[in-house]
């Protein structure tokens, strides 16, 4: 059992990107799964590229991507990406993109498929805050996401797959306090939890 997870660079001025930093803190086994980790640019395009690269090189069973949104108040797990690039900030590699489709003629939206009351249900428990995200915004986060499942979907590989999200960290927020945050235990805490629901699933399912 394989279990890519990605994290994204800093964007938009900050020093430092949760989504990253609690990926690298992941240990290298959760479950008895391999925990693979994966540093992807906030980059239209190529940060899709990247992960499935990650995904011919090494057959995981499941695809976690995660992202910041910053000034959120909780992990949200994703419902859908839709097949639209739009943003008035440029990526890292100083695009900006208006109104393109992520993949064209490709259908308007994908359905995660992580169990994601399950997981919303498990941090909970843990006295993590959580909930359902019906908006991936329009920005890398998304494009990644959809890009991901596109392949997916077009190769009918057997992975299960989605995007969760993370607020900022208290030291993102020290210049913005009205912004919430979440301590980066609580971070790695919870996006171990999403892992093992993850996993559990996935056997319970396929194995």
């Amino acid at each position: 059992m394989k279990v890519l997870v990605s994290g994204f660079d800093p964007f938009d001025r900050e020093k430092i990107n949760p989504s990253y930093e609690v990926v690298k803190a992941l240990p290298s086994k959760i479950e008895k799964a391999e925990i693979i980790k994966k540093k992807v640019p906030v980059v239209y395009g190529k940060s899709i590229e990247i992960v499935v690269e990650e995904i011919e090189r090494t057959s995981p069973y499941i695809v976690i991507m995660i992202g910041q949104a910053g000034g959120r108040a909780s992990i949200t797990v994703e419902r859908v990406a839709i097949n639209v690039n739009d943003s008035k900030m440029p990526d890292n590699s100083k695009k900006i993109i208006k109104g393109n489709f992520v993949v064209e003629g490709g259908p308007v939206g994908y359905f995660s498929t992580l169990p994601i009351y399950d997981i919303v249900k498990g941090l909970t428990r843990i006295k993590i805050p959580a909930g359902i995200s019906n908006s991936a915004g329009t920005f890398v986060c998304n494009s990644l996401f959809y890009g991901v499942m596109n392949e997916i979907s077009e190769r009918r590989l057997n992975i299960m797959a989605g995007f969760i999200h993370l607020p900022y960290l208290p030291i993102q927020t020290l210049k913005k306090p009205h912004l919430s945050s979440m301590s980066f235990e609580d971070m790695v805490k919870g996006v171990k939890k999403v892992i093992i629901t993850s996993v559990e699933e996935y056997r319970s399912k396929y194995m």
